[in-house]
């Protein structure tokens, strides 16, 4: 099925031209930051025309980007993205900066609608509060380090089982019911990465002072201030962040220990290694939900339907590549030079999602699919939004409310790919990772708040903080005799160097998708009917009112954390 056609806010951006190229770009942006306003109408014809222009530029650095992490050996291809991230997205800063000024001091701005715009002005105010041409300069270097991140880790495969493979296609290993072998898999990968340790610290210890930096021109007191206010953060604060560290502290390592214990025990081994996480403690063999990524899509694209069929209508859409006259939306398979982990980019032109994964045929790839294809249902769902700012700036911790429900939402069907029995098993399995991500999101956001207060901590200090974190929030594996691997494991989480404070919002969003995964067990149609309508609002609404709309408190401290394991727990039991 064809996608229906959307209505562009304005005919001002020409079709057919290189928006890659600031040559292109200037004139328009020139001649919109030059406009004179003489009425509320005037104002609005900009903020449209701005919205336009924003996702030509947008669309023409996700191009590049697509292009860049599916072949990171491609030399043209990082050449152009170096090139554009250089010389082009500093200037596009640049015109951010002089029409989000032109915007925010219009006299017209106090006549705009509040109910429409309120949302898109106050993020634009404190965008322009923020602003400093210094740092322009700094954020195109710390991106340049964060592109040689992404090479030096795509470039990480290793030789094992006589093939050579990615790293993300050891993961099928890790099910193995050969503790040697889940072991020699694991250690494989593990000292992949420890040998470029030195080269990553060395990346890392070059981004600290760049941000701290950054936090000063600003006139920020620290980095994660300043990262509170360049994310638009109104709603909560750092010590939100604690609280629900504390929520972790309390109640989810708790339950997550309790489940690492039982494993070990029904294992019957002495401790509980990191090689243990994954594998079946009934010896059933691992679950193989597929082998090539077209099953894998076609699986889920199934699921999605069942779930919801006007969804379902939605994802089918992406799949259908029959007519060749569009980009692809979908990149599922690991192949060696391809870039780790999975993203969802958006194409604000086309008005297209592309769903970016590294499948190697093990459970945990629907999982992945279903997270991404929730951030693509998101896009498409606010597909007729005319300002970009509500389809592109939805505030994350929503943005993953609508990945991480949809993976929750997939437990009903997974028969799709399982027998009842693998099914319930694939359930346990899929919220006892959620337990995990949760620790993970405390370790890792405790993380960057511990080491930004911490001037001129080094790649030791690092190792430590890493070490105390895990210690405290982590399951409890027993890394005996390889600590110098758990010392550097930190560098497998690429928000770290190229996404710094992105990592709480996983944490927010998966408080509120366990609610809403909870209360579809009680009213299924019901629940999934709210997401749907939580998800269609796009960025429009300040964030506790799209928890709201979602069903779901604005809540993430410790007394509501432990409700929500209180029951989790009970599905558990029920599950096992």
């Amino acid at each position: 099925m064809a996608l229906a056609p959307f209505q562009r806010a304005s005919d001002f951006v020409p079709e057919g031209l290189d928006f890659s190229k600031w040559s292109t770009l200037e004139p328009l942006y020139r001649e919109l930051i030059d406009r004179e306003l003489h009425c509320v109408r005037c104002l609005e014809a900009l903020i449209m025309d701005r919205s336009e222009l924003d996702a030509a530029a947008s669309e023409a650095m996700s191009t590049l980007e697509i292009a860049m992490t599916c072949n990171t050996g491609d030399e043209r291809a990082t050449a152009a993205y170096a090139e554009f991230m250089a010389k082009v997205k500093p200037e596009l800063n640049r015109a951010a900066f002089a029409l989000n000024r032109k915007i925010a001091s219009a006299p017209q701005a106090r006549d705009l609608d509040p109910a429409r715009y309120g949302v898109l002005l106050r993020g634009i105010r404190a965008s322009v509060e923020l602003f400093r041409e210094e740092n322009v300069t700094i954020e195109a270097r710390l991106s340049e380090l964060d592109q040689e991140y992404t090479r030096i880790s795509g470039a990480m495969v290793v030789e094992f089982a006589g093939q050579t493979l990615p790293l993300s296609s050891l993961v099928k290993f890790a099910e193995d019911q050969d503790r040697s072998v889940r072991q020699a898999a694991f250690l494989a990968g593990a000292e992949r990465r420890a040998a470029d340790a030195d080269a990553l610290n060395a990346l890392f210890e070059q981004m600290i002072p760049l941000r701290q930096q950054m936090a000063r021109n600003a006139g920020c007191p620290s980095f994660a201030d300043y990262m509170f206010k360049a994310k638009h953060r109104f709603d909560y604060t750092p010590e939100h962040c604690h609280a629900f560290a504390r929520g972790v502290a309390e109640h989810v390592t708790p339950l997550l220990r309790e489940r690492m214990e039982a494993r070990r025990r029904s294992l019957d081994i002495e401790t509980l290694r990191p090689w243990d996480a994954l594998v079946d403690v009934h010896g059933r063999p691992p679950l193989r939900p597929f082998q090539t990524a077209d099953q894998l899509m076609t699986g889920v694209g199934r699921m999605i339907r069942r779930m919801d069929p006007k969804l379902g209508a939605l994802f089918d859409a992406l799949q259908d590549d029959s007519g060749h006259d569009r980009p692809r939306c979908l990149d599922l398979d690991a192949r060696p030079g391809k870039a780790p982990g999975g993203y969802l980019a958006f194409r604000e032109r086309l008005r297209l999602p592309f769903i970016f994964m590294n499948a190697a045929g093990v459970h945990r790839d629907v999982d992945i699919l279903l997270h991404e294809a929730g951030h693509a249902l998101h896009a498409l769902l606010t597909r007729n939004e005319p300002l970009l700012a509500y389809r592109t700036e939805v505030p994350v911790e929503f943005a993953e409310v609508a990945s991480t429900a949809m993976e929750l939402l997939g437990h009903d069907t997974y028969d799709e790919f399982y027998a009842p029995a693998d099914a319930r098993r694939a359930s346990t399995t899929h919220i006892e990772t959620l337990l995990g991500r949760m620790a993970a999101v405390a370790v890792g956001d405790q993380f960057q708040h511990r080491l930004y207060a911490k001037p001129g901590i080094d790649r030791h200090g690092l190792g430590e903080l890493w070490l105390e974190l895990m210690h405290r929030y982590g399951p409890g594996f027993d890394w005996s005799g390889h600590e110098h691997l758990e010392r550097v494991e930190w560098h497998r989480i690429l928000h770290f160097f190229g996404l710094p404070f992105y990592f709480i919002e996983y944490g927010f969003a998966q408080v509120a998708a366990l609610q809403i995964w909870l209360s579809a067990k009680r009213d299924r149609a019901g629940a999934i009917k709210r997401y749907t309508e939580a998800l269609s609002l796009g960025g429009s609404r300040p964030l506790p009112e799209l928890f709201a709309a979602a069903g779901v408190p604005f809540d993430f401290g410790p007394d509501q954390i432990g409700r929500i394991m209180s029951e989790v727990r009970r599905e558990l039991a029920a599950m096992d």
